[in-house]
């Protein structure tokens, strides 16, 4: 009986320490995977079929991490495009330490090494903001690989860059649940730095889609590579804008009715300013 007690204890002891870990490493249920997939609502209020939201690649090399997807463009040494997802959820104010940049190993053709921009005058910019993943260790340290900066002005960076990124996160948490695109406008002729040759835009580009109910709508931004003091909303342009200038289409599985839907919705009268 006794022996039997002592199992039981055991066993129970056991069971309690799995969950502590698992609430540990997953807090508040955070998935352990990025989603690209999720059911969007239509104009009537039903739910559509699944889409992947992910964008073209105009280089056909996609790189899929736990919490962030982006097309490497090798031509540029940089992403065309970083996509996640960013949830009510995901915004936390945990004070996380700063790794050092490291290459992405899942890049074929080997990312850029940080080094170039070193004496450069530019920042190492983050695409996807370490800002937007401090939910986990693991999703903060994904976004250092330098697969997923640009060179960016210091007072663009820490400017209007982050006022966007800080609305960003503002509207994730207003609005439940985002999907974030953005990148650099990537084109011949681009000024360089470093032995790699990495290529400066000039200009900015980022995509939300809010699919939570009532509606889903989206907002695309496009701001030139310099410090201003202007309105996030001067720089509202249409999806399709974006999409003549880079060649993407950023969401090709997206059906036609809610296409247009999201067309019609690209106003940043929608968005609370």
């Amino acid at each position: 009986m006794k022996n039997r007690k002592l199992i039981y204890a055991l066993l129970t002891a056991i069971v309690a320490i799995s969950f502590y870990i698992f609430e540990l490493y997953y807090p508040d249920n955070i998935p352990t995977t990025d989603e690209h997939s999720k059911e969007v609502i239509d104009s009537d209020g039903a739910i559509a079929t699944q889409f992947n939201y992910l964008p073209t690649s105009t280089t056909n090399q996609i790189v899929k991490h736990d919490f962030l997807t982006l097309s490497y463009n090798e031509q540029f040494e940089q992403a065309e495009w970083v996509a996640y997802e960013l949830k009510a959820s995901h915004i936390s104010k945990t004070n996380r330490k700063r790794p050092y940049f490291i290459y992405d190993k899942k890049v074929k053709t080997k990312s850029a090494n940080y080094r170039n921009y070193k004496g450069s005058g530019y920042d190492r910019g983050h695409l996807c903001p370490a800002g937007d993943r401090k939910f986990s260790t693991k999703a903060f340290n994904e976004t250092f690989f330098t697969s997923n900066i640009s060179p960016q002005k210091h007072d663009f960076n820490s400017g209007i860059w982050n006022r966007l990124e800080q609305k960003t996160r503002y509207w994730a948490t207003k609005d439940k649940q985002l999907f974030v695109i953005t990148g650099g406008i990537l084109k011949k002729g681009l000024k360089t730095i470093g032995e790699e040759k990495v290529a400066v835009p000039n200009e900015f580009y980022k995509i939300l889609l809010d699919y939570s109910k009532p509606q889903i709508k989206a907002i695309a931004f496009l701001i030139p590579h310099k410090a201003t003091n202007a309105p996030l909303y001067k720089f509202v342009v249409s999806i399709d804008t974006l999409e003549d200038l880079t060649s993407i289409d950023f969401f090709p599985n997206l059906p036609d009715k809610l296409e247009k839907q999201l067309e019609k919705s690209s106003d940043y009268k929608d968005w609370s300013f």
